[in-house]
């Protein structure tokens, strides 16, 4: 009797961090995909689900070779779980506000194009409303600002990968095509190609651009390519290419919000990247950096169509 009592109230013994895991899969569909997005391996995704499923004495899931699928009792009890997610993250942000006077200023780096896009989304009103005692500074430019040396706190970063030196997360995808104005595809046609384009013009990048992978690839692609002009910012060329002058790579976020511009050639492959975010170790436990971290996780469904578009 005494074993079978112990093993009814099972529940009031599991490891409320455990939620973590069978939401995670829930959302992603397989363990692997779920230990990307809690920065784990896989094999402690497994082992934490079945743990939870051993406290809770209740079969949360079905493994198929294919993935992972809630069972119903698991479908019943993921509202619950989501709820109890939210109320921890809630708790550890007025912890936080109790244990350390969240004040002063976060310093936000990130690339020029993006800055209206992230001030329109609501993100910075959303981020002062949460933390009344913060405020974000923006350092804009489209060179990288050094966060080793101290010269931002935090950064919206998109390229070949992570600086060693910080660390970060996967925030969304950086996506690039060719862009072209209306009035330029009028006067001489649309390439249907990325080879018709040696018989375009084309804007491209100097400065602190020049080794940018759009200028990297426009030489490899296409050697001898005619350019007209070139400019050291992407909200440079962008101006450039909707004044009618020549074509260009630009971001997808960009070149598609631009009424003026369409998009001649699909996404390019090999100017695919990721957008992270970025700080250095020794600032990720601050509470101030801690916070702001915490927010956007909380806003990557937005920041993805920001960044991503």
């Amino acid at each position: 009797m005494r074993e079978a009592s112990a093993k009814a109230h099972n529940y009031d013994m599991f490891d409320w961090n455990d939620l973590q895991y069978l939401l995670a899969v829930a959302r992603q569909g397989s363990t692997l995909a779920a230990a990307r997005e809690l920065g784990v391996n896989q094999s402690t995704v497994h082992r934490r689900v079945a743990q939870l499923e051993r406290q809770l004495t209740l079969r949360l899931v079905h493994r198929h070779p294919t993935g992972y699928r809630l069972t119903e009792i698991g479908e019943q009890l993921l509202p619950v779980c989501a709820d109890v997610e939210e109320s921890i993250a809630k708790l550890r942000r007025a912890i936080l506000g109790l244990q350390h006077e969240l004040t002063g200023t976060l310093r936000l780096t990130c690339p020029e194009p993006i800055l209206s896009r992230i001030v329109a989304s609501g993100f910075v009103d959303r981020f002062h409303s949460r933390y009344p005692g913060l405020r974000i500074e923006f350092v804009i430019t489209d060179r990288f600002v050094d966060l080793s040396a101290g010269d931002a706190d935090v950064a919206f970063r998109s390229g070949e990968g992570i600086d060693d030196r910080l660390i970060g997360r996967k925030i969304a995808d950086s996506n690039w095509a060719v862009y072209a104005s209306r009035d330029y595809v009028e006067r001489r046609g649309q390439p249907r190609s990325i080879e018709d384009l040696l018989h375009h013009d084309l804007i491209g990048f100097d400065g602190v651009m020049e080794n940018h992978r759009a200028t990297q690839w426009l030489a490899a692609a296409l050697p001898g390519v005619r350019i007209v002009a070139r400019n050291n910012s992407v909200l440079g060329v962008v101006t450039a290419v909707k004044s009618g002058l020549g074509i260009a790579p630009l971001p997808t976020p960009i070149g598609d919000a631009e009424v003026e511009l369409i998009q001649v050639l699909p996404q390019v492959q090999e100017l695919a990247r990721a957008w992270y975010l970025l700080c250095h170790p020794d600032l990720r436990t601050t509470p101030r950096i801690s916070a702001f971290i915490d927010f956007v996780v909380e806003e990557l469904p937005i920041l993805k169509k920001v960044l991503g578009g």
